[in-house]
């Protein structure tokens, strides 16, 4: 019986895998991600994320000293996941990648709902530093859509003058995301309805 006892504890040992440095804090990102998406920022408390994720509170702040750590890591890593997800084939025509680079993003919006909601909550968080890695990338996605248009070969000389083009992105990234949170609340049409209405949008912005 002991055999058979030690047999088991062993086998349970090995299911239950000690996590990696990134993998533990890639779980600790998610289920901050979860929360934040679901409370405003100083409805959820630290503790939470501990108890949920099964971990001690001195291992999390190990990994985040303070919560503004925490949830600006939250934020960068959406950030990070978008920029990657929507970057956009140097040269080619716009028009021309601009369906399939949606495509890509309202994937990532359906199955990464949380997290998208999360980073747009960022805003609206009282802490000063959160708010500005927030708004750093949103300026690295708008810098990353005006790097592509300025490289398309068909809208050479044809664009908005600068401070007009930065406008039209900035207002057009607002739409995006106003279009899919409301979309992720009330799913009425389908994503390939929001993307082509969201593809129309940008392009009317950009007619002379």
């Amino acid at each position: 019986m002991s055999a058979e006892r030690g047999g088991a504890r062993t086998t349970g040992e090995r299911t239950r895998r000690r996590l990696s440095t990134a993998e533990r804090r890639e779980q600790l990102l998610s289920v901050g991600a979860k929360l934040f998406a679901q409370d405003p920022y100083d409805d959820v408390w630290i503790e939470q994320v501990a108890e949920i994720a099964g971990v001690s509170r001195g291992l999390l702040y190990h990994y985040f000293p303070t919560k503004r750590d925490f949830f600006a890591a939250v934020v960068r890593r959406e950030s990070t996941r978008m920029l990657r997800l929507t970057a956009a084939v140097p040269g080619v025509p716009v028009r021309d990648q601009l369906g399939t680079g949606l495509d890509t993003f309202l994937e990532y919006v359906a199955s990464h709902a949380q997290g998208f909601r999360a980073f747009h909550r960022a805003e609206a968080a009282g802490d000063p530093v959160v708010r500005t890695v927030y708004r750093e990338g949103l300026a690295a996605h708008e810098a990353q859509i005006m790097a592509a248009l300025a490289a398309d070969p068909q809208l050479d000389g044809r664009l908005p003058e600068p401070a007009e083009l930065r406008l039209a992105v900035r207002g057009w990234l607002a739409f995006l995301v106003a279009v899919c949170l409301d979309w992720l609340d009330a799913p009425e049409l389908t994503r390939t309805q929001v993307r082509d209405l969201c593809a129309r949008t940008l392009l009317g912005a950009l007619a002379p």
